[in-house]
């Protein structure tokens, strides 16, 4: 089994129904949630002129591939109505693969772990809830490192 940590967001509309509604169909499609962190409300990341988000990330174990994961949390968003206007824009839901194991990909458009996870606080706090200990198989420190590191 692949153990699989994916980062959600939210902030159009119901932000909570979208959540809960994107957590459903993942664990529909084949990915068992095993461990869920806190929900927090976060400001905007990048392009700041919209409202917050809800942020949370979950750990998740699963038969399918990386490539697998990415096509099925585009479908769940696709199905929840989101759009892709400009980057860092608002969305009803955004769900990321932060770690796929302790694999690295760096192909056009599957990269993993997340480029620029290390650098969010909304992706690094949640994580800390559930994989404090896990360790980035690029920069070679730990979730929590990685967190205290943001000051």
């Amino acid at each position: 089994m692949n153990r699989v940590y994916i980062a959600f967001g939210s902030n159009i509309g119901d932000r909570r129904k979208a959540v809960d509604e994107a957590l459903s169909l993942i664990e529909q499609r084949g990915m068992s949630i095993i461990k869920k962190s806190g929900i927090y409300e976060t400001e905007p990341y990048g392009y700041k002129n919209q409202p917050p988000f809800i942020n949370g990330v979950i750990e998740v174990e699963t038969s399918l591939s990386c490539r697998e994961v990415l096509k099925e949390l585009l479908d769940i968003e696709a199905g929840l109505g989101r759009v892709r206007e400009f980057k860092w824009g608002p969305r009803i839901i955004d769900l990321d693969i932060i770690f796929y194991n302790d694999e690295v990909y760096n192909e056009e458009d599957l990269k993993v772990p997340h480029p620029d996870m290390h650098n969010r606080e909304f992706v690094l706090k949640p994580l800390c809830d559930i994989a404090p200990d896990f360790m980035h198989p690029i920069l070679n420190k730990r979730v929590i490192e990685l967190y205290q590191e943001l000051g």
